[in-house]
């Protein structure tokens, strides 16, 4: 199965795109693996894999974009949800609803995707966002906290946090918030870029390092990092703004402790 050529990756500000379809399937055809990721489905339901894709599938705490297809032919799907598939590396899973269930796209079939702009807008934010809150919490506690390392994050709007290893105490929240707040207002630039390993160790980032086989990688693709410019680097395959005062005022709500991580969480207006 031919890898789903991800568009967003290298133009998020790509919103309408023609691609062509490869595969329409039933939720009830789908492997076991792959229902599991679609919880809500119901019978009428189907996935959709085209050759390209501008939807970002949820992922590295991202929520999935939504929007639809159409083809010329008058066949519109509503997409609802987006997934990498769980059986084939690389594969996205468009899932949703057929306006009619008599005219339903083909394999071979062009059709034109369109996502929801003001969705992808502010999930790109709070993506932004939070790798910003990383950046902050990183320099400001790095020496001041024993074992301290970034972990993982969520980017959910209703649920947007960021975890460290490390315990962090109730009163860094008010410096974490400062640290935030200068880094929000120096609209440092947001910039996509392409590494190999060497790139990581030659910036001192050898720590980030992917593991190209876990992410299904030939050995000469490049990882796509994400830069804020006076900052920090993150891997990273989703979608950001293009300055850190894009994302707007950062609250941090609080901090939580437990098992020897903390939880910084955060909200956008």
């Amino acid at each position: 199965m031919q890898r789903t050529y991800l568009a967003f990756q290298h133009n998020a500000k790509l919103h309408v795109l023609q691609t062509v379809v490869t595969a329409v399937r039933s939720i009830a055809a789908l492997e076991e693996a792959n229902k599991g990721l679609f919880k809500q489905a119901k019978e009428d339901d189907h996935v959709v894999v085209t050759e390209k894709t501008i939807f970002h599938p949820q992922g590295g705490g991202q929520p999935s974009d939504v929007g639809t297809m159409e083809s010329p032919g008058g066949a519109r799907f509503d997409v609802s949800m987006v997934r990498m598939s769980a059986i084939n590396d690389g594969e996205v899973l468009h899932f949703g609803k057929f306006s009619s269930a008599e005219l339903i796209f083909k394999p071979g079939e062009s059709v034109n995707q369109t996502i929801n702009v003001e969705k992808r807008q502010l999930y790109s934010r709070y993506h932004t966002a939070g790798h910003v809150l990383g950046a902050a919490v990183r320099h400001l506690l790095e020496k001041e906290i024993a074992n301290f390392d970034e972990l993982k994050a969520s980017h959910f709007p209703d649920s947007a946090a960021c975890e460290f290893q490390g315990l962090i105490e109730g009163k860094w929240k008010d410096d974490i918030q400062t640290r935030l707040d200068e880094y929000v207002s120096k609209n440092m630039p947001v910039e996509i870029d392409w590494w190999d390993e060497d790139d990581f160790r030659a910036n001192g980032l050898e720590r980030l390092i992917p593991d190209r086989k876990v992410m299904g990688m030939t050995d000469d693709e490049k990882f796509r990092v994400v830069k804020i410019v006076g900052a920090e680097t993150y891997p990273c395959g989703g979608t950001h703004v293009d300055s850190t005062q894009m994302c707007g005022k950062t609250n941090v709500k609080k901090i939580s402790r437990a098992k020897g991580t903390s939880r910084v969480s955060y909200v956008l207006p």
